[in-house]
């Protein structure tokens, strides 16, 4: 039922969605309800979003390939944004057509007809009318009625003094300001419109574009002209922390927070929100607040004209990476009129905005931020070439600006001396204190920066200048609010056995796997009471010992192929098992007909179809799509339409009849909808939902809800709550007695317990990136390059050593794929050091290959 039409005066809200927030059918089902929520409480909504995830990115790459690459490029782009419009049931929209058709003709044409940079913005600007047109066919075939807005009919970029044309085009400002007429006009015409971030137009009718980030920009330029009741920011995280909380899991909310703080919290690093969002919405005293898509209940953070308190408090402690130093030195500046307006011309000249000053008397050092400047290595050289006739220039780079935000900062400064003091034994190459006594910033190595932060916010919390008991101003924990809290993690099994995996990494790279470990984990599973049957999947890691081990903890073995039929009848002839092929052949089907310990699981219609006598009098299990998937990765997520895995469910009663037929008795249940989950929850709702389809087959003995166990791929990662998923089980069993329970987890059982060693072989180095070779690559362990995998890496040889350089882990395969780890921060490596790579234990050696013709990694085990 649509709400009644709205009063001609009615206020406006404005929604800005990001790219995670429009790219999937749960995000999109959520603005839908969202805007109809708006409208049932008497506003005009106008809903501003972002390109898909990834897609600019995307956008950017195709802007840099070459032209005969350009049009394939972009049917990857036009083939992920179909693909969303057939999963939100849209067919072919003539709209979303004509847009993509666009970007297709954009591509074929080499250059703007005014400039190069003018036909890059109107190229990035595709990402967003694409996103906004396919919203607004979603939102109108939900019946909102949804009117589709170009935002830069809307939008005048200002022409502002001294900037160049890349800065003019790319990174663009509005001067925006409450208009009545424009509300009224756009108010005329209907009550819901969806339209773009990012973009606008200059006076020539160009297209410009606000700088990454610019569609929180663009949300507080509408909402300023609008002058709008509030401007709602939905995005991938609550609010804003009192630090990143991917860093500091113990970072506290910030419920409410006025414009001034606020501004200097986003624009010293919080990623949460775009620098620029808070000037219009100051100057026309708009309110913004901050949810998160994925969880509207939790309470948000409130920007507003008030202050949320009087009491001296830093709010917050955040870390701008990719910082970069001028320092200027010359006897002759001290007391020289107009020397520092030599100086500065020069960054004038160059387009380039200062962030922080440190003077002395024979040398001033600035900041350039990257978010403020469009940086790379040649602008800041042609600067420092310029300088150079005045003074003597020295960059330093890559730096990060580590500031401390809070009101009456001079105030706190004599409560900050264990701060200090953390900073004491490393090189401080600036420190600045902001003259409107709201930050205190030091710049270091950026290096420094992962480690200092964390260390800083536990020390403000102890020491109470930052006041988390401050109810006007704090809300819970990153922890708490997304059920996050853990003990504190256990030390990893190979410290103990260092010397011994050192001593076996001299015989080349190896897989070492330490049973113990696989034992811990078995008897941790057993404990769930309410799983009758457990089996190990083994294509994780079919190694002979290790499934012996698992046996004699009284695991079944789980597997998909006849070698791994053999190898489990090898390890260990008694122990029950499972056949559960995947478009299996004919040949396969028979040969596990022949083994009286194996149970066959079949999840298509076709072998019943076509090789009934094989199944024929026979119990077999049936595996069901139960229309969804999930995981770490699209490559491991095992179930909706998308998945070869399962059967769909409007297939069943066919399945059924044929198995009647020829006296087929479908006697398990299953269902596996993907791999790395740690949400507890999954299985108990598979459970329920297995049970209620048993009931109703008659013949169902026992329920197989996979496996998928996770494990934690990053720090701040809870494990998963074996507690919780026992106590769910039980409550479904309860329910449903009359069921087995069967689990089939793999990974989780062997990954913690394997490493891979490899011995570093060369350092290069290219401009700010340090590439680390090491002797195995992808041809050992091709997770990272398959799966986007990522593995915590230790320097053994160097274990207790300070990690204080960042590295990119490569191995020796001619692939750019070949990537062990990004972004890994170790102590200063040398060639021979021993590297570990850690939860490897699972689809390591077993997905290993000759490529190149490398010999990959062999295998060990620690008994």
């Amino acid at each position: 039922m649509n709400p009644p039409s709205l009063a001609v005066d009615a206020p406006w809200i404005v929604l800005k969605f990001g790219g995670s927030s429009v790219s999937t059918v749960s995000r999109w089902q959520q603005i839908a309800a969202l805007a109809t929520t708006r409208r049932q409480e008497g506003a005009r909504v106008l809903i501003v979003v972002s390109a898909l995830a990834g897609i600019t990115d995307a956008l950017h790459a195709l802007y840099k390939a070459s032209a005969t690459q350009r049009p394939s490029e972009a049917m990857l782009i036009v083939a992920q944004h179909q693909h969303l419009a057939e999963k939100l049931g849209l067919h072919r929209p003539k709209a979303l057509r004509t847009q993509l058709d666009a970007l297709v003709s954009l591509c074929s044409c080499p250059s703007h007809s005014s400039s190069e940079l003018a036909w890059r913005a109107e190229l990035l600007a595709q990402g967003e009318l694409l996103s906004s047109t396919l919203g607004a066919a979603y939102l109108n075939a939900q019946g909102l009625h949804a009117q589709w807005l170009d935002a830069r009919l809307a939008l005048l970029a200002t022409e502002l003094p001294h900037r160049n044309e890349r800065t003019r085009l790319l990174s663009a400002s509005v001067r925006a300001r409450p208009d009545q007429a424009w509300s009224e006009a756009l108010a005329a015409r209907g009550e819901l419109f969806i339209t773009q971030g990012f973009i606008a137009r200059d006076r020539s009718g160009q297209t410009v574009l606000l700088g990454r980030g610019g569609s929180d920009t663009s949300a507080a330029y509408f909402g300023a002209q609008l002058a709008a009741e509030r401007v709602e920011i939905w995005t991938d995280v609550a609010g804003i922390f009192s630090a990143n909380p991917h860093q500091v899991p113990d970072a506290r909310l910030l419920t409410q927070l006025d414009y001034e703080e606020a501004q200097e919290i986003v624009a010293t690093g919080a990623k949460v929100l775009h620098p620029h969002c808070l000037s219009p919405l100051r100057r026309s005293r708009v309110p913004l607040r901050i949810h998160d898509t994925a969880n509207p209940q939790l309470p948000g953070t409130l920007i507003g004209p008030t202050k949320a308190s009087t009491a001296p408090s830093v709010k917050g402690i955040s870390a701008r990476r990719g910082i970069t130093l001028v320092s200027m030195e010359s006897v002759g500046m001290w007391q020289e009129v107009g020397f520092l307006a030599d100086v500065f011309a020069y960054f004038k000249r160059h387009g380039l905005s200062v962030d922080l000053v440190g003077s002395a008397e024979t040398n001033v050092t600035v900041s350039l931020d990257p978010t403020e400047n469009l940086l790379d290595s040649d602008a800041v050289a042609r600067l420092a070439d310029d300088l150079s006739t005045i003074c003597r220039v020295k960059v330093i780079a890559p730096c990060a600006a580590i500031t401390l935000v809070g009101r009456g900062m001079r105030g706190m400064l004599h409560r900050l001396s264990p701060l200090l003091a953390e900073f004491g034994e490393h090189h401080v190459h600036l420190i600045t204190q902001s003259s409107n006594n709201l930050n205190l910033t030091f710049v270091v190595d950026e290096g420094l920066a992962d480690e200092l932060v964390p260390r800083l916010h536990s020390l403000l919390l102890r020491t109470g200048v930052l006041r988390a008991d401050d109810p006007l101003c704090f809300g819970a924990s990153w922890r708490s609010l997304y059920g996050q809290d853990k003990a504190a993690p256990s030390v990893p099994w190979w410290h103990a056995q260092r010397q011994r995996l050192l001593d076996l990494a001299e015989q080349g790279p190896c897989y070492v796997y330490h049973l113990p470990t696989v034992r811990a984990r078995a008897r941790a599973l057993r404990h769930i009471g309410a799983v009758n049957r457990w089996y190990y999947a083994i294509k994780a890691n079919p190694q002979q010992r290790l499934l012996q081990v698992l046996a004699e903890e009284g695991f079944g073995l789980e597997c998909v192929s006849p070698g791994e039929l053999q190898r489990a009848r090898g390890a260990t002839a008694k122990t029950s098992r499972l056949f559960s092929a995947n478009f299996a052949s004919q040949e396969d089907f028979r040969l596990a007909t022949q083994d009286p310990n194996t149970l066959i699981t079949l999840d298509g219609l076709h072998p019943l179809q076509h090789w009934g006598l094989w199944f024929r009098d026979r119990d077999i299990g049936l595996r069901i799509d139960l229309g969804r998937g999930l995981g770490h990765h699209e490559k491991v997520r095992t179930g909706g339409v998308f998945s070869k895995f399962g059967l769909a469910l409007d297939d069943l009663d066919a399945f059924l009849d044929l198995a009647k037929r020829i006296g087929a008795r479908v006697t398990l249940l299953h269902a596996h909808l993907g791999s790395g989950v740690l949400d507890p929850h999954h299985w108990v709702r598979v459970y329920a939902e297995l049970a209620g389809l048993a009931e109703r087959m008659g013949t169902v003995a026992a329920l197989d809800i996979g496996g998928g166990l996770g494990i934690p791929q990053y720090p701040d990662e809870a494990p998963l709550d074996l507690d919780a998923l026992a106590e769910g089980l039980a409550e479904v069993q309860r329910v449903y007695p009359q069921y087995e329970l069967w689990m089939e987890p793999g990974r989780f059982l062997v990954a913690e317990a394997g490493v891979l060693l490899a011995r570093v072989t060369q350092i290069k180095s290219k401009k700010t990136l340090q590439y680390l070779g090491v002797e195995t690559g992808m041809n050992s362990l091709i997770r990272p390059a398959l799966y986007g995998a990522q593995h915590p890496i230790i320097n053994l040889s160097r274990l207790h050593a300070e990690a204080d350089t960042l590295y990119q882990v490569v191995g020796p395969i001619c692939e750019s794929g070949d990537i062990l780890g990004k972004d890994c921060r170790l102590p200063r490596c040398r060639e021979g050091d021993v590297l570990l790579i850690a939860n490897t234990g699972a689809y390591g050696a077993v997905m290993a290959s000759q490529y190149n013709l490398r010999t990959p990694a062999t295998e060990t085990v620690i008994e």
